[in-house]
């Protein structure tokens, strides 16, 4: 099970990278362009290789959704927005738990109104 579950991760992180253009390194993880329904902006984040332990408060990010690939529902100055924690329901199950991916990429402003 737990083998199944980590290759669902891998498959769901590899997705990501291939949704969105990998057009500039940073150190060592990715800039990627994030969409913020609530404010229908676009920002910047660089996403890291490190994951994060699955404690403390995480904000949802949907992979291979919405026009960049990756979609929340909040972003800066919002009541919702964690400051860049994020978890990927790896497992679709509708929960945060053992299965998901939690990991620290804040958004960095200013927002834009396209990609």
């Amino acid at each position: 099970m737990k083998r199944r579950l980590a290759v669902l991760l891998v498959v769901l992180m590899m997705a990501a990278v291939a949704v969105i253009p990998a057009s500039a390194n940073r150190g060592n993880g990715e800039l990627k362009t994030v969409y913020v329904t609530s404010q229908d902006m676009y920002y910047d984040t660089f996403i890291p290789v490190d994951h994060l332990p699955a404690k403390g408060p995480f904000q949802k990010l949907e992979v291979g959704v919405g026009p960049t690939g990756l979609q929340t529902e909040f972003g800066p100055g919002d009541k919702g927005y964690v400051g860049g924690r994020w978890w990927v329901d790896a497992n679709e199950n509708g929960e945060m738990d053992e299965g998901d991916a939690f990991f620290l990429c804040p958004l960095l402003g200013p927002g834009r109104e396209t990609p």
